[in-house]
């Protein structure tokens, strides 16, 4: 009996193209056919077409190499020459621009990669099979991830006028970066403002030398001249410069002092087996179920720890009645409005994900990849607890004089 011939192995007959190489190729061919459209726009006629309407010629087709979101695409492109206000000029194409090596898809994915925590070697190990033999050298990945910069430029240049904020919280950021051959932390003013219904907005970023006066003067008065209104509610740290400057600058804006980092300041005073017993008084300021009852504790506080360190109760009184502004909000809110966790958590999230790396190139790099990662989405700005009450709030306020 003759053996029984397969159908796969039939002679001639191939097996069936992958999904993904069928897939590749129909982008070829799409791109192709919206490059020769787009052509015969400008020329004003189909190929072969003749009439005096005519805007230019043909001239022969070009090779390309543009890599996608499926591999490297060799394609063949029309050429010719179009004219122009009686001048004739090659023509362009805007769909695969002159130079253009990898289509937009690949570049954002190297940008995500970059920003989750990929070095140059990372990404083109994490890409390689979207690139497949495609090439991707340290220079193109330093080009695309330099692309970063450009948004940071116009996002620090544009105007306020239109946020339509209620409370505005302002502290420094730590970040390490090189600087003449060092490893060094240097700070980054950062404003976050909380908006009419709720959600939190980054507002502005500003590396410095130093948390000094000066600078938190020039950030803040920046954010005027860009048409920032005054904030309702100013959250702050215990900086005296930061302080300064908000009274200048918005003088009728209510300040809340963090409660987190007046502890800190607190524990400092104290010898180390009364911080319990201090925290335990101070919670009870800051986590009073009235007004009323966080004043009581306050003056409590004063009068026990007087005599045992004064130097504690010095530095409470520095604080004074700005640790208690924000029982004047609604109380769905006083959790995130009595500290500034919310740029804290920045600072947090920041150093997670650079953490394996330990510092970057550049300090200008370190203030590109803080702002890359909340405008991308990777660091999450969630509402306001008691985002609900924000109407309420701000519908009852006098708006001051900016």
């Amino acid at each position: 009996m003759a053996k029984r011939i397969r159908k796969s192995e039939a002679v001639g007959e191939e097996r069936p193209a992958a999904l993904g190489e069928l897939i590749h190729v129909q982008v070829r061919v799409a791109i192709e056919a919206a490059v020769h459209e787009e052509l015969a726009l400008a020329l004003g006629a189909e190929r072969y077409e003749r009439h005096d309407a005519r805007r230019g010629y043909r001239n022969g087709v070009k090779t390309r190499t543009l890599t996608g979101p499926t591999g490297p695409l060799a394609l063949t492109l029309p050429r010719a020459t179009v004219t122009a206000a009686g001048h004739p000029r090659e023509w362009t194409s805007t769909i695969v621009p002159r130079y253009q090596r990898r289509m937009r898809e690949v570049n954002e994915a190297v940008i995500a990669t970059y920003l989750a925590g990929g070095n140059q070697r990372r990404i083109r190990g994490a890409l390689q099979p979207l690139l497949k033999a495609a090439p991707l050298s340290k220079s193109a990945v330093s080009r695309i991830v330099a692309t970063l910069k450009d948004g940071l430029t116009a996002w620090t240049g544009r105007q306020l006028a239109d946020v339509d904020l209620g409370y505005l919280y302002l502290d420094a950021v730590g970040v390490r970066g090189r600087s003449a051959g060092k490893v060094a932390s240097v700070p980054v003013l950062t404003a976050v403002a909380v908006l009419a219904d709720g959600r939190k907005e980054l507002l502005a970023l500003e590396l410095c030398g130093s948390e000094s006066g000066d600078a938190w003067k020039g950030f803040v008065d920046d954010l005027k001249a860009r048409g920032l209104r005054a904030p309702l509610l100013a959250v702050i740290d215990g900086n005296p410069g930061l302080r300064q400057a908000l009274s200048r600058t918005w003088p009728t804006t209510a300040v809340q002092r963090c409660a987190v980092h007046k502890l800190r300041n607190l524990e400092r005073k104290a010898p180390k087996h009364a911080l319990a017993e201090l925290r335990e008084d101070f919670h009870r300021i800051v986590y009073a179920v009235s007004a009323d009852a966080g004043r009581a504790a306050y003056s409590a506080f004063e009068r026990k720890w007087a005599t045992r360190c004064p130097g504690v109760v010095r530095s409470l009184q520095e604080g004074g009645a700005e640790l208690l502004t924000f029982f004047t909000f609604p109380k769905a809110q006083w959790k995130t409005l009595r500290t500034t966790n919310v740029i804290e958590r920045l600072n947090e999230e920041f150093r997670r994900r650079v953490k394996t790396q330990g510092s970057l190139p550049t300090e200008d790099a370190a203030l590109i990849l803080l702002f890359s990662l909340v405008v991308s989405g990777q660091i999450k700005l969630r509402k306001i607890d008691g985002h609900a009450k924000m109407a309420t709030v701000l519908s009852k306020r006098l708006r001051p004089a900016a």
